[in-house]
């Protein structure tokens, strides 16, 4: 019996077919010294019967779906991909740095991480903008992703948050890669393909997905145009609440490790069918950077760059490395070990989770947690509320509920700054813990208005109780963030109270 995502994502799987076939044709082609151009390959007339190509092939909806209902899940899997790589790029980040990396080279390792946040800044409008696209077709949003020590055979490699390294830089520029990029065969292109392999025996880029995405979204046979709604405008996120002026490299580019214009941060609200498959494309294109023309610097292109970088500068000096030795997929020890206790039925545990026991280190983990899953409630909520008919007397819940988001974002790269820094265990291993961005039990909020603040109280009061923790255990130089983010949370809970009571009192 098929799995059910291999039912489920069988158009999918079928256009990476068909593009991996005409890949090999052309370099077939080229081998043959016959190459002229793409377009002068005729594909079906030199492939095999059983393998001809057909670019244009109808890829059937799977019967469990109608067309709305199908596009609707390949978004969430885009969503769980753009969720999954931003934390990803964001733990790489976050590792580099440290005093093993020699004076003369501290500039130019600032200038990696800086590239490398600002392409997580542009996947966090990835996934926001993604958001945009099911809420403008009335489909469930998803901010789930993907969790280790499990894996799902359509994500670009499985979910790892580890360090940064060529290996792992190898990864990224391989799942942002163009296809064409990936067959030419150029010597670049075949020492990344072989890095990859030696890690993930069946990685995968993203470009099928967008692919089908695109056609379906824009065949009206397949989604119809009552599907796409424009009152849903008002609840949409807008650049001008999500971008704080990130755009054509405004700002994140201050060590001018960035090509020209980046970081730019798309955030694009929609009302049609074309804003959407626009708002795709632009997705797709700022990814891989498949059109060649464009003045966009792909994330692609910043990997690369950064890998070649990195590669050059490290290949003579073996004494030092530009991330700290951080721990991989991070995770809080549990308080009991069951000797019987096993995954579920058909699922493999991951060797590489790497457990936290330093206590110090294992406060700021729960912090670094709780504030992660604020981040997230925050984000879902600003997905209910407009800038009119939610307003509680003098105070926009929409605007709170949106700077509260950016406020945790600043709060998890300050608590990852100290985590990275504190030893992973108890005795001096020379491993530093790292954060662990526990995926929460669940990301539906409670029915409601009434219940959903209370959610957010419910996990500010969690805070506090670890903040108390940290003030007396940590060191002193960590208190005057910890007071200050406990005055915020102080603030936040004054303003819900008065919130939530103007909306009883109407």
């Amino acid at each position: 019996m098929q799995r059910n995502y291999e039912r489920y994502l069988g158009p999918v799987f079928k256009r990476a077919e068909i593009n991996n076939l005409k890949a090999a044709r052309i370099k077939a082609a080229a081998n043959n010294g016959n190459l002229k151009g793409i377009k002068t390959v005729n594909y079906a007339a030199t492939a095999p019967e059983e393998t001809a190509i057909n670019e244009d092939e109808f890829l059937p909806v799977p019967p469990e779906f109608n067309g709305k209902d199908y596009v609707s899940f390949l978004l969430c899997i885009d969503a769980e991909i753009e969720h999954g790589l931003m934390l990803q790029y964001l733990y790489a980040a976050y590792s580099l740095g440290g005093p093993q990396v020699p004076a003369e080279h501290q500039d130019k390792v600032r200038s990696w991480q800086e590239v490398i946040l600002g392409i997580a800044k542009e996947e966090m409008g990835h996934f926001v903008s993604v958001q945009n696209v099911l809420k403008l077709i009335g489909a469930p949003l998803h901010f789930e992703r993907q969790d280790y020590p499990w894996d799902t055979p359509f994500y670009p490699f499985p979910f790892k948050l580890e360090r940064l390294t060529l290996d792992s830089l190898a990864k990224y520029v391989y799942a942002e890669a163009p296809q064409k990029w990936l067959d030419e065969g150029s010597e670049l292109a075949e020492e990344i393909k072989a890095r990859v392999q030696l890690q993930t025996p069946h990685p995968n880029t993203v470009g099928a997905l967008f692919e089908v995405l695109l056609k379906y979204i824009n065949d009206p046979a397949i989604i119809c145009d009552s599907a796409f709604q424009a009152d849903t405008y008002p609840l949409q996120a807008k650049f001008d609440e999500w971008g704080r002026g990130y755009a054509g490299g405004q700002r994140g580019n201050a060590m001018h490790g960035s090509p020209k214009g980046s970081p730019d941060v798309l955030v694009m609200p929609l009302a049609s069918r074309d804003d959407a498959y626009n708002a795709l494309s632009e997705i797709a294109e700022q990814g891989e950077a498949t059109n060649q023309e464009s003045a966009q610097p792909s994330h692609f292109e910043r990997f690369l760059n950064v890998y070649t970088d990195m590669r050059d500068t490290i290949k003579d000096e073996a004494t030092w490395y530009p991330s700290r030795n951080v721990a991989t997929n991070p995770e809080i020890q549990s308080g009991t070990d069951d000797p019987d206790a096993s995954p579920s039925e058909g699922q493999v545990a991951d060797e590489d989770i790497e457990h936290i026991t330093n206590p110090e280190a294992v406060n700021w983990a729960h912090l670094l947690n709780i504030r992660y899953r604020m981040l997230l409630n925050f984000l879902t909520h600003s997905f209910l509320l407009d800038n009119g008919a939610n307003n509680a007397g003098a105070i926009s819940p929409r605007g709170m509920i949106i700077n509260s988001t950016f406020g945790e974002m600043y709060n998890l790269r300050s608590i990852s700054s100290v985590l990275v820094q504190l030893p992973l265990t108890s005795q001096d291993t020379g491993k530093f813990a790292g954060p662990p961005f526990l995926i929460p039990y669940t990301l539906t909020l409670p029915m409601g208005e009434h219940n959903r603040w209370r959610a957010h109280k419910d996990l500010i009061q969690a805070s506090a109780a670890v903040i108390q923790t940290l003030l007396s255990t940590t060191k002193e130089q960590h208190h005057r963030y910890l007071y200050s983010l406990r005055e915020a949370d102080q603030q936040l809970l004054q303003l819900i109270d008065e919130m939530t009571e103007a909306t009883v009192c109407h």
